[in-house]
């Protein structure tokens, strides 16, 4: 297995993870945001006014994105699989 090999596969990984935590957290800003704006507006300044939002809509999205995240994460693990006699040498 040459270095090359080894940073292919170390940059999949980090481009997989990368695309499949985008999405909760772009959610989690989101709603961090308006929550934010919500407190500034109405002078609540409460610490864990943001927490609960944002923990329940991450679990909505990871329910909603669930099975896309899974899918890309077992398709890299297959290719990654396939490929493991190309590692050996």
């Amino acid at each position: 297995m040459t270095q090359g090999q080894v940073l292919d596969i170390a940059r999949e990984a980090l481009y997989t993870i990368i695309i499949c935590s985008a999405p909760l957290l772009l959610i989690s800003l989101v709603v961090g945001l308006i929550v934010s704006i919500f407190q500034t507006v109405t002078s609540i300044q409460e610490q864990t006014l943001t927490f609960v939002p944002k923990i329940i809509c991450v679990f909505l999205g990871i329910m909603l994105l669930g099975s896309w995240i899974l899918t890309n994460l077992t398709e890299y693990i297959e290719r990654l699989w396939s490929n493991f006699s190309v590692y050996l040498g």
